[in-house]
């Protein structure tokens, strides 16, 4: 007889873990599975966020910048550095310890919520008698079995026709998080989120980065004048950026890489580089799961189909996060794993798609919540808005650290917001007020009449809110 559970997760990202947790604090009996391996081939809670995403990345931009700090900016309070050095192996070895407080973390509240962990490759083996036979191939091969399936297995960074990853010459984000030495030239196809976040930390240690970008405009999702302000400002730092361009023939060499492209005038170029990481998205992974075995329905891109409660096309099997439709981001994946808990026990979860946060960890930091002016523009909606620059803000001025601005956008008619983007420092916290707003449809007015601290960056927002009145106290 193999184990039997009320509800088996495959994965353990932020879908896959917190559905496991929420599943068991509803009184389920949980067990989850996932592969991932540390240095040492136990098991790395916590998926591509954990391990080779969000949390380790975020440990580099942070060390990075007291970096740049300590070289650029301590002089202008009074500090001075001499003898500064660079120690890349003890930086990346900080990120390491980061990343394994976090897979223990999960690991502990695993035991404290008694969800069964089994590490090891999972996939669909049969279906019979009202339950699904899943196949766990870890240090052993055993087959458990459950009532309810939710599949949380994440995505994998897409390839590049013809150009694979090798992690040591052509990197994905994995092999971008693993350098040992700062290379003197970086390239890299792609300007989204982790393409930038990438850039920005190797710039800051010292490389030469440029940014090959097939559009041709500048963070085609973000709002365009927030764009075009952080435009400016990785502009200024250093960062190369060519739009509109048609990457060709990629060739590697012994130490090196060679780009062929031609550029938005039509021109042929060449960029040569010591290192390229390709970040042109990323796809659902659906691989080895033996999709084919129960006929779970996958899309043409190779997602898993679902409806908007997550529900796939056979009965009790769901499906969460990076693996299905909407937003590749963690913290999406785990609203929709506790949504998806809670209906499993005849609870109403609820996962509110039109007030899902963005940010991009660069700096300015860069962050937006609902539509852009450019979406309302295209669908006809009357509205106002309002501006605010952290150069006129106090707080920013101490900090010294007064680039960009937020923007609120807001019903022309009823005042309510439609949509909140910031560029500027601490931007990935200031806009968790705007997705309070919004979700309880605040007006402008309303973040307006809030009393905000002085000096703090969030009177940006509450200024920005008085600006789509036309009524700004400081600027």
């Amino acid at each position: 007889m193999s184990k039997q559970f009320d509800v088996i997760v495959i994965g353990g990202g932020p879908g896959g873990y917190i559905a496991a947790i929420r599943a068991a604090q509803l009184g389920f009996n949980v067990a989850c599975i996932d592969e991932w391996k540390n240095a040492k081939g136990g098991p790395a809670l916590g998926g591509t966020c954990t391990n080779v995403g969000c949390i380790p990345s975020k440990a580099l931009l942070q060390s990075s910048e007291h970096y740049e700090q300590a070289g650029h900016h301590f002089a202008d309070h009074g500090i001075e550095v001499k003898g500064l050095s660079l120690d890349v192996a003890k930086m990346v070895g900080r990120k390491d310890t980061v990343v394994k407080q976090n897979n223990d973390g999960i690991a502990y509240l695993f035991k404290k919520n008694k969800v069964t962990f089994f590490h090891g490759r999972a996939s669909f083996a049969a279906a019979k008698d009202g339950l699904y036979d899943i196949k766990v191939a870890g240090a052993a091969e055993e087959v458990i079995s459950g009532k309810h399936v939710i599949v949380a297995t994440g995505s994998n960074a897409r390839v590049l026709p013809g150009t694979p990853f090798d992690e040591e010459l052509v990197l994905s984000n994995d092999g971008a998080l693993r350098m040992g030495a700062v290379p003197k030239k970086l390239g890299l196809i792609g300007s989204g989120v982790i393409g930038l976040e990438m850039g920005s930390v190797w710039r800051r240690l010292g490389a030469e980065v440029t940014v090959l970008e097939g559009l041709p405009t500048f963070l085609g999702a973000v709002d365009q004048q927030i764009a075009k302000e952080a435009h400016k400002a990785f502009v200024k730092q250093g960062l190369k950026i060519e739009l509109g361009v048609k990457v060709g023939e990629i060739k590697t060499g012994k130490n090196s890489v060679s780009v062929a492209y031609v550029d938005a005038k039509g021109q042929a170029q060449t960029l040569d580089v010591d290192k390229l990481i390709v970040s042109i998205g990323r796809v659902a992974n659906t691989v080895g799961l033996a999709t084919e075995t129960v006929g779970l329905a996958l899309d043409e891109r190779g997602a898993i189909v679902v409806d908007g409660d997550c529900k796939t096309n056979l009965p009790n099997v769901w499906a969460v996060g990076d693996v299905v439709r909407g937003p590749m981001l963690a913290h999406k994946a785990e609203e929709e794993g506790v949504a998806v808990a809670e209906r499993i026990a005849g609870q109403h979860g609820h996962v509110n798609f039109n007030t899902i946060p963005w940010v991009i960890y660069t700096n300015p930091e860069i962050a937006w919540v609902g539509q852009t002016e450019e979406q309302l523009k295209a669908a006809g909606r009357a509205y106002r808005a309002g501006t605010f620059p952290f150069l006129a803000n106090g707080r920013a001025r101490a900090l010294g650290d007064t680039t960009g601005m937020v923007k609120m956008l807001a019903d022309a008619a009823t005042d309510e917001i439609l949509g909140v983007h910031i560029v500027g420092p601490m931007a990935s916290e200031l806009i968790a007020e705007c997705v309070v707003a919004m979700e309880f449809r605040a007006s402008s007015e309303d973040i307006a009449r809030i009393c905000h601290a002085h000096p703090s960056l969030s009177e940006a927002t509450k200024e920005a809110a008085l600006a789509v009145d036309k009524r700004t106290l400081n600027f």
